[in-house]
């Protein structure tokens, strides 16, 4: 009796956090349903709607009833309204822009809280009451009991309504056949805009429960929303109570986790990691046949290059030019564009990634987290020579980017984003305070090589891996694999079905962007004389993609540029307030990309008309005019000829051998 009696206050805990995440999961869950978009941004509306309180009862001093009431009748709909729009918008884009769409939209909201109201947590006020009262023995807060009381009876009378009421059976509908719900006479946008209103409120109502319990920090209520993504992968992204049980599943988990870890230094971070743990099983064990994405699967657009091959070599060698001479312009700034060399590095191998395969990881800043780390073991513990270091860093990090291929292999998609998300955030709460990284000091010393020690030195060592990195990026793209890359980005079941080994690729690009991104953490610890997972947040990977996504028209010259975004801008962007807001710019101009992108697409009819008149993006991706794309289309033929000569619809053994000789 007396170990329930221990055990009793965590589950208490447990099943009031869970049904805060509960409730949020639930909402997160209805607008993906029914508009195809999956809100990464719903934990920053929810610290939003915390910080809009804040604002309104302690620092404009309005009672707590009247700040409550504008925060949840008026904050919402506006809300609704604006991401209502974006989703239509975004109705036509491919699944990555809708990805980096709502995580710059994220970026932008976070980071616009912290530039405004500093990075500092500030005590929220305590507005339901604090008074307790007992329950089996256990002394249990009133506000525990309220919060509970709304989340569930929020999640009940919305599941009621749901499958009841007209609104319900036109919201179900609008994700059944919403062309069929348009010819009953009720317009689909009407309906989604319903949707998006209680979503917002629901997590606008997460935002005010979840505050008063660990205080206003705009990342910390961000992340701690996000942790109902576990809970809707419980339910499959589509069942409504079984997400409200996964949060309750979670909170449990992740309460009783708390008692059983304490004493234990390097399993501190696993309780706050088990939604996440969650999120990457469920991912991996329901697999694709489980898991069905809302929305239209379209593929990527295809842009026109902004410049010419010739021109392209011309502004490289100018560039090289100038980044040899910078040392001598640059004075003390020298430190800041080191670092931007490494980040072109670090934007290499995540472009390989999200543009040449069309794979969207939101993983990538553990695996430069992991580089950074191994450096310094090799380099410092075991003392080896600084280029083996360096190497054997990169070598480490190519199993854990092949582990984080593994959701590549069973998903795709939004499910492989979440999925790699996930990854990252394990890696970062659980593995980086072991000693096999950075240890419980979470910092590392480091060393640069022998007679490069001075920081002009070091900076052409740098140069000189940034472009060693960009030649193997470019030998990618121009090689067999890299046209199956892309190939694989258009079509990954036209790949399949020609027999070609969409798995294999998917692991090989997954290894040389680790092995690139290894190297790079290395070169970053270097460069700063030691080594940290500080700059390696997950959060920090939707920076990273947000910032890429910016310049994708630049194609290959897109590293550079978002390496000097990143690094060089906020050393010239004239004082700290332009530094703190600069991530919203990164977040907006993510988002504005996407939706021009959207835009700029076809639909329809049209869609189809451009495609017979311009030929398959397989032409681009494969090579147009070149004899892969002719022998795909004699593949083509043959499988109608043969499927016509044995009166089946199935080819016979067609295979295709991408670059290979006719």
């Amino acid at each position: 009796m007396s170990a329930m009696n221990e055990l009793l206050p965590f589950v208490i805990i447990g099943i009031t956090t869970g049904s805060v995440y509960g409730l949020a999961a639930m909402g997160l869950v209805l607008t993906y349903k029914t508009s195809g978009i999956f809100n990464f941004a719903h934990g920053s509306i929810a610290a939003l709607a915390a910080y809009a309180f804040y604002d309104l009862n302690v620092l404009r001093g309005l009672p707590w009833p009247v700040a409550v009431a504008l925060v949840v009748g008026v904050l919402p709909p506006l809300l609704a309204l604006v991401l209502e729009r974006i989703a239509t918008r975004l109705a036509d884009a491919s699944v990555t822009m809708k990805i980096v769409a709502t995580v710059g939209l994220q970026l932008a909201i976070t980071s616009a809280l912290l530039a405004h109201y500093g990075g500092q947590s500030l005590p929220f006020p305590a507005f339901l009451p604090v008074d307790t009262v007992s329950l089996l023995g256990i002394e249990v807060g009133i506000d525990q009991l309220v919060s509970t009381g709304i989340a569930a009876t929020g999640a009940l009378a919305f599941y009621l309504f749901f499958r009841r009421s007209r609104l319900g059976v036109r919201m179900r509908a609008v994700v059944d056949d919403p062309d069929l719900l348009s010819l009953s006479g009720t317009g689909p946008v009407a309906v989604r805009r319903a949707a998006w209103l209680i979503g917002t409120w629901f997590a606008a109502i997460s935002g005010l429960l979840l505050a008063p319990q660990i205080g206003l920090d705009a990342l910390l209520l961000t992340l701690l929303v996000v942790q109902a993504y576990g809970a809707a992968a419980v339910g499959l992204f589509r069942n409504l109570p079984a997400t409200y049980a996964g949060g309750l599943l979670i909170g449990l988990l992740t309460a009783l986790a708390t008692k059983f870890v304490v004493g234990s230094e390097m399993l501190a971070g696993l309780p706050p990691a088990i939604p996440f743990l969650v999120l990457f099983v469920v991912l991996l064990v329901a697999g694709k046949r489980r898991l069905v994405e809302v929305g239209g699967q379209l593929r990527a657009p295809v842009s026109s290059p902004l410049l010419t091959p010739g021109t392209t070599r011309v502004v490289v060698l100018v560039t090289l030019a100038v980044a040899v001479v910078i040392p001598l312009l640059v004075g003390a700034k020298l430190p800041v564009y080191s670092n931007a060399l490494v980040f072109v590095l670090i934007f290499a191998s995540l472009h390989l990634l999200v543009h040449t395969s069309g794979q969207a990881s939101l993983a990538h800043a553990g695996l430069v987290a992991v580089g950074a780390a191994a450096f310094s073991h090799l380099a410092v513990g075991a003392g080896l020579p600084w280029l083996v270091a360096v190497l054997l860093a990169g070598a480490i990090a190519v199993p854990v980017g092949m582990l984080v291929a593994v959701p590549a292999i069973r998903l795709s998609g939004l499910f492989l984003a979440l999925g790699t998300f996930g990854f990252g955030l394990l890696l970062e709460r659980v593995a980086y305070r072991t000693d096999v990284m950075f240890g419980t000091t979470s910092t590392l010393e480091a060393t640069r090589p022998a007679g490069f020690a001075s920081d002009t030195a070091f900076y052409y060592v740098l140069l000189g891996f940034a472009v060693a990195g960009g030649l193997v990026v470019a030998a990618v793209n121009r090689s067999r694999l890299g046209r199956l890359l892309r190939a694989m980005a258009d079509s990954p079941t036209t790949l399949t079905t020609l027999g070609l080994g969409v798995n294999v690729t998917r692991v090989t690009v997954f290894a040389i962007s680790a092995f690139l991104a290894g190297v790079a953490g290395s070169l970053y610890a270097s460069q700063s004389l030691s080594a940290t997972g500080t700059p390696f947040t997950a959060y920090n990977s939707l920076v990273w993609l947000a910032v890429l996504v910016l310049f994708a028209m630049a194609r290959s010259a897109a590293p550079v540029l978002a390496a000097l975004f990143v690094a060089v801008a906020p050393a010239y962007g004239g004082g700290e307030a332009m530094v703190d807001w600069m991530p919203v710019f990164f977040g907006l101009g993510a988002l504005l990309v996407a939706l021009h992108q959207a835009g700029a697409r076809p639909s329809g009819e049209a869609q189809a008309a451009d495609a017979l008149k311009a030929g398959s993006r397989s032409d681009e991706r494969v090579g147009g005019g070149s004899a892969a794309a002719e022998r795909l289309a004699e593949v083509a033929a043959t499988a109608l000829v043969n499927a016509t000569r044995n009166g089946s619809g199935a080819p016979h053994g067609a295979r295709l051998r991408i670059g290979a000789p006719r």
